[in-house]
């Protein structure tokens, strides 16, 4: 039985601050983290990952720049792209395996207790 591949892309968008937008095709939709500082490949570095809305599949593809008074205005580029499994699913954390041209692993996103609903961490799995 062959499964289609769910889609893995982080998006370096050069908007008000500099940040890497994670995005997982899940529920039909891109579930969508910002995450201030660079992802990191190495095991245990964690990096703060806001979520932020779902963005329609096809925007997986988008590079260019979102013009000047449009929300999230700056340039947009794929900084890694591919594909991942989900491992795990609960309300409280997302375990993927990426497959990415960068990043390649198994990766966590846990959320982060004390700082809101929308706070996690990203880190690779040791």
């Amino acid at each position: 039985m062959s499964r289609r591949k769910l889609i893995y892309v982080v998006q370096k968008h050069a908007a008000t601050h500099l940040h890497y937008d994670l995005r997982l095709e899940m529920d039909g939709v891109l579930k969508s983290w910002a995450i201030p500082k660079e992802p990191e490949d190495k095991p245990g570095v964690k990096r703060l990952a806001i979520q932020v809305e779902d963005h329609p599949i096809e925007y997986s593809e988008f590079e260019g720049v979102i013009p000047e008074g449009q929300y999230g205005s700056g340039r947009v580029e794929k900084w890694d792209y591919g594909d991942y499994e989900l491992v795990k699913r609960t309300d409280r954390s997302i375990e993927v395996e990426i497959r990415g041209k960068r990043l390649r692993g198994r990766f966590i996103l846990m959320r982060f207790e004390k700082a809101g609903e929308n706070a996690w961490l990203f880190f690779k799995k040791k």
